[in-house]
């Protein structure tokens, strides 16, 4: 019986190593790509970048935190400093990333304003038009 159980941690162990290894790949490669990605959108001047930018940012760090989670499982339950320090690994990554989720939401919100604004000015104009048609009309009767 106390085989099997050895048996069955070492899988659990060998198996969250694996997906540590899985999920800090994922996580760097995200913010490589989004890196990149932004580096020549800014170049071509679009306006989005940083929004997309901090939302690449932020699923990088989620696959991190993941992986930390995940590292939770192999540190040694007596290994009390290497706990402490991956709790604070992880309290950093979350704060980080819920910061970068107020960021997104700020910048969504400005974005939506931004085309709310356009689109009344394009009414505006489109209602100038119409007036000063109604009133050319006005003026040939």
């Amino acid at each position: 019986m106390e085989s099997i159980i050895e048996l069955l941690q070492s899988i659990v162990h060998h198996a969250a190593e694996i997906g540590i290894v899985i999920a800090e790949v994922i996580g760097i490669s995200i913010l490589i790509m989004t890196a990149i990605k932004c580096f020549v959108k800014y170049f071509h001047k679009d306006e989005h970048v940083r929004l997309e930018l901090a939302q690449g940012i932020a699923l990088a760090l989620e696959f991190k935190l993941g992986g930390e989670v995940l590292h939770t499982v192999t540190v040694s339950q007596d290994d009390w400093m290497a706990l402490l320090f991956l709790g604070g690994i992880i309290a950093l990554r979350a704060v980080l990333t819920l910061l970068l989720h107020w960021e997104i939401k700020i910048e969504e919100e400005h974005e939506r304003l931004e085309m709310l604004d356009h689109e009344n000015d394009m009414m505006a104009e489109k209602i100038a038009r119409n007036k000063a048609v109604e009133a050319e009309e006005a003026a040939q009767k």
